[in-house]
Parts: structure tokens; C-alpha cells; sequence
């Protein structure tokens, strides 16, 4: 994905170039415009199926502006990958590169595999030397373009399902408003089914077949489609597996109310201790800090395989422990060696990923497992434990000592 310098070199000083984009600094509201052109070089409208590059540190006619390319600089534009407001992640590399004569920052976005990607809320593409907000024509292209080589599993359709299993209420009052910039929807006259295919929650509008993140975040019956779709709650009395049971549940149906439930659960079990008698202000403390709990069990639902398999996401809470199972090993950039590190991930079910954060179920990519052991740490807990398999990933997080 890495252009020569010479290609670079040609890139910066081509005015007419489509493919490339000039800052001379990062400065004022030029972060923004780096952003949304991010985005329109991953939708890669025009098609060239080649990398677009953001130059920082030139001016508009490819000079260079003369600024320093510190580490503070490459880490603001790195940050663009995973600060959850491009949506789906776009796929980038940050380098420090030596162009006529001078350092340069460079950032160069690949096209996406499942366009149309959104700059908060908006669709950006390219026109020519300039960037614009895609129109509905201009959608329909990018979602056909995604339609015939996302090789993701909750993009494809689930073929047994119509428009009357998804809850067009949901999608229409929840989710739609926090997905598309206001004044975007304000504007919008697209019909139902052009917006459930522009979110990928159906195949395309002429053939409105439900996808399975559809299925996912807006079905009526979701285990009617998927039946490992649910996520499985015990309580034990005891620290063995065969322990007595004390509590069990079962959450489903779409993720906002599985999550919901699910979280519910927890709340009831995580006793608060208060103390009175260490200090003249009375302190409350829970089993385990709640924030460590909803992201450590909401990274299992996004991550997890739905695809030949009928089992759900375990979480069994024993008296010295709480257990969470996740059906599916590591994927794609993630490994054993970099599980759970800061800004290494990957997406298995990415547009599934781009819910949970429309939703606010998950606020920046990449970071949940990192929150989770701070929050555990500052609570005195002990790091948590992952077991990492080809087909599945178990979390263990221990109570204080």
C-alpha cells in the first residue's frame, strides 16, 4: 500500500490529481478536512482501487510549507483509524517521508472493502481535485461497489428474510437520527429501503434482502435467523464448573436489547459495599467496576463468529470469578501475541462494529480491552486473563484479593 517516493513526489505536485490532498498544516479546521478526505479516499468513487494519499506539510500547489513533522503530529493522524467517528475504521498508514527536500507527513487510505464509509455521519467522496458529500446516485454506486466483493459475513443477505423482519420504528427514530448528520437527514429523500441498504442493513434497494447485521441490530426475531444470536447468563454458587446454579438467564433479540438485558443482569449481581467508618464521606464500591464488565462482554458480542455455529457468548459468574466465553478465535491483524493491545484490531463483523458505535454501545475502536484493565486495576483487581484459541477466546476476571 506504501507509494515510492517518486510516486509521491508526482502525486504531490499533480493539481488535478484525484488521489491526493495537500495541508500545510494541522492546524485550525484543516484536522476536519484531513478527516472527511480520508473518508472520500476510502470510498474510492471514481474506482482506481489504488491508495489515496493526505500530504501534510505542503501548500495547495505542492511547495512545501516548511512545518516540523513531530511524533504529536503522526499520533493526531493515526488517531483518525480508530477515534470511532469514521465509519467503518478506514484502513491507513502515518509516515514521516522525505519529498522535495523536506519531511513530510503522509497518510495513505486504502479503499475500503465495505463502502460507503462516513465521516460523522456523512458520505465524502472525491470530485476530481476537490472533496464533496456523495449524492443519492453517488450512494447507490458505492453500495453496489460493496455488494459485489465485501467478503464480510454480516453484510450478506439472509435469504429466508424479508423488509417485515427488521423493526422499521427502530431504525427510522433510533437509529437513523444517530447515524446521518441531522441536516443530511433533513435533506434526505431517499426512500426506506435506499436508507436500510445506505446503512447496510439490507442487500441493496432493489433487492431489499435483510443482511445479517440487519438481522443483528433491527430484527424483530433475530434467533429466527441466527440462533446463536443470544447470550447465555449463569450464576454460581461456587467456584467449579457443576457448582451449583443460582441464577440464569437468557438475553436476546436485537443487540441494543440484548445488551440491555445483559447489562441489567450484571447490575443485579455486582453488590455495592458502602463504608462508613474509614472516612467522614461515606464510599461505595462495587464487586467489580461496571465500566470493566459492559466492555469486556460488548467486545464478545462484536467480535464474536455468528457464522456455522449455534453456540451463544457465555458469561458465568462464580463467587471468586466471572467467566465470559466468546465463540471464534482471533481474526485477521489480531494474533495470540497482539490480542488486547492498544489500536490492534480488526473486524470481523464490521459493519456490526459501526452499529455498536452508532448505537453509543462502544465509543473508540480498539480500545475496550485497555479500558477494561485500567478500570479493573484502579479497582484493585488483577489483570484480566485471556485463554486464546483458533475457535474461541475466554476472559477471566478475578475478584479483588
Amino acid at each position: 500500500m506504501t507509494y515510492t517516493d517518486q510516486e509521491l513526489e508526482e502525486l504531490l505536485s499533480d493539481l488535478e490529481s484525484d488521489r491526493a490532498e495537500r495541508k500545510e498544516t494541522l492546524k485550525g479546521d484543516a484536522a476536519t478536512k484531513v478527516r472527511e478526505a480520508v473518508c472520500a479516499f476510502a470510498n474510492d468513487l471514481p474506482d482506481h482501487r489504488r491508495p489515496g494519499v493526505v500530504i501534510v506539510g505542503a501548500k495547495d500547489d505542492g511547495s512545501p510549507s516548511g512545518i516540523t513533522v513531530t511524533d504529536e503530529l503522526l499520533q493526531q493522524l493515526a488517531d483518525i483509524r480508530s477515534d470511532g467517528q469514521t465509519v467503518p475504521p478506514p484502513t491507513l498508514t502515518v509516515e514521516k517521508r522525505r519529498l522535495a527536500g523536506v519531511e513530510m507527513a503522509v497518510v495513505t487510505v486504502a479503499p475500503s472493502d465495505s463502502p460507503p464509509v462516513r465521516y460523522k455521519g456523512r458520505t465524502w467522496i472525491r470530485v476530481g481535485p476537490r472533496r464533496a458529500i456523495a449524492s443519492a446516485q453517488e450512494e447507490r454506486i458505492l453500495n453496489e461497489k460493496r455488494r459485489h466483493r465485501d467478503p464480510h459475513f454480516d453484510t450478506q443477505p439472509v435469504s429466508t428474510a424479508t423488509l417485515d423482519d427488521l423493526s422499521r420504528r427502530a431504525f427510522e427514530d433510533e437509529y437513523l437520527p444517530q447515524a446521518v448528520a441531522p441536516d443530511v437527514l433533513a435533506a434526505n429523500d431517499r426512500s426506506y429501503e435506499q436508507r436500510l441498504a445506505a446503512m447496510k442493513m439490507v442487500a441493496s434497494a432493489d433487492e431489499p434482502i435483510p443482511t445479517v447485521a440487519g438481522i443483528l441490530v433491527l430484527g424483530t426475531r433475530p434467533r429466527d435467523f441466527l440462533p446463536s444470536s443470544y447470550v447465555q447468563f449463569l450464576r454460581i454458587h461456587g467456584v467449579e464448573h457443576g457448582d451449583p446454579v443460582t441464577d440464569e438467564a437468557v438475553c436476546d433479540g436485537p443487540i441494543p436489547e440484548l445488551i440491555r438485558q445483559l447489562d441489567g443482569k450484571l447490575a443485579s449481581h455486582n453488590r455495592t459495599m458502602v463504608d462508613i467508618s474509614s472516612g467522614p464521606i461515606e464510599r461505595r464500591e462495587s464487586s467489580y467496576p461496571r465500566v470493566a464488565l459492559e466492555q469486556l462482554t460488548r467486545n464478545a458480542i462484536m467480535h464474536r463468529t455468528y457464522e456455522s455455529t449455534n453456540a451463544p457468548v457465555h458469561v458465568y459468574w462464580f463467587d471468586d470469578r466471572i467467566e465470559i466465553f466468546s465463540p471464534g478465535g482471533p481474526y485477521g491483524l489480531v494474533r495470540r501475541d497482539t490480542f488486547g493491545q492498544p489500536g490492534v484490531v480488526d473486524y470481523r463483523n464490521p459493519t456490526l462494529a459501526e452499529s455498536m458505535r452508532v448505537l453509543g454501545l462502544a465509543q473508540r475502536f480498539g480500545f475496550g480491552i485497555a479500558l477494561a484493565r485500567r478500570e479493573l486495576d484502579k479497582a484493585g483487581h488483577p489483570e484480566p486473563e485471556f485463554d486464546i484459541d483458533a475457535n474461541w477466546v475466554r476472559c477471566c476476571v478475578r475478584a479483588r484479593p
